[in-house]
């Protein structure tokens, strides 16, 4: 008789335009092993085909992640880079995808788990959420996650966490940029963001995103041409005309779930 298969580790929802992807591998502090990325991947690809308004990353258990699963790299083949890349794509993907990604966390955040947690584009955390970059301690660096974490945070911001391993709280991490709202209400606040972006045309809210991405890299003048080019599209796209109509009429626009 063959074994059942590995009970799922990360699960999603659908409500409303926003996929709920949650991550449920308690027994490990929800680290980063190889059944965990794979399955993400999936509620990923589920999202997109669902073509979701925004993406919601939660956990249960008292840590939202504890970074790699340290077991299965220790056990590796040597030279064996498959772990990383599956990690590299699932925090590309968090980035790049046009819908807004938000993180929200209830519980701790070590190492590889605060990039996966900072390559969303919002992030939700407990006012009790304690962080740790801990690899210094292990004998490695936070090297790939330095790249979503770097984008947020200065490296002078940061450099003490990264160097030490010393522990940070909430308020901290909103002080420096590694999170964008901290609250005693965690499910509430990104429920209200959620809304938020469904009140958005979704063009509009993708066309930010690149913009708040894209922007700071370019030197003024082609800012300027590029941004003037985009203004004048949208300004004479159907969702301007829909827009400005419904602002007109008071009422909701026709992208909007409660109109």
């Amino acid at each position: 008789m063959a074994d059942p298969p590995p009970a799922r580790l990360v699960r999603s929802t659908l409500d409303r335009g926003v996929a709920t992807i949650t991550l449920d591998s308690q027994h490990n502090r929800n680290a980063l092993s190889r059944q965990l990325v794979s399955e993400l991947h999936e509620e990923l690809d589920a999202a997109e085909s669902a073509e979701a308004r925004a993406v919601v990353l939660r956990h249960e258990g008292p840590a939202f992640c504890a970074g790699a699963d340290l077991k299965e790299r220790a056990a590796a083949v040597e030279g064996d880079t498959s772990d990383s890349r599956g990690m590299v794509e699932i925090l590309e993907r968090l980035m790049d995808t046009p819908r807004p990604t938000i993180a929200s966390v209830e519980g701790a955040v070590r190492a590889g788990g605060i990039g996966l947690m900072a390559s969303c584009d919002l992030i939700v955390v407990d006012h009790s959420v304690t962080f740790a970059l801990t690899e210094v301690r292990i004998g490695v660096a936070a090297a790939i996650i330095s790249v979503p974490i770097l984008r947020r945070v200065a490296p002078g911001r940061i450099a003490s966490a990264m160097l030490t391993g010393e522990t940070f709280d909430a308020e901290e991490a909103r002080d420096i940029g590694l999170v964008t709202h901290v609250s005693d209400d965690v499910p509430d606040t990104v429920a209200a963001l959620c809304d938020g972006v469904r009140a958005g045309a979704p063009r509009a809210v993708a066309e930010t995103k690149r913009i708040l991405g894209f922007v700071p890299a370019l030197d003024r003048r082609h800012a300027f041409e590029e941004m003037g080019r985009l203004s004048a599209e949208l300004f004479t796209g159907a969702d301007a005309r829909e827009g400005m109509a419904a602002f007109r009429e008071k009422r909701l626009p026709s992208w909007n779930p409660d109109a």
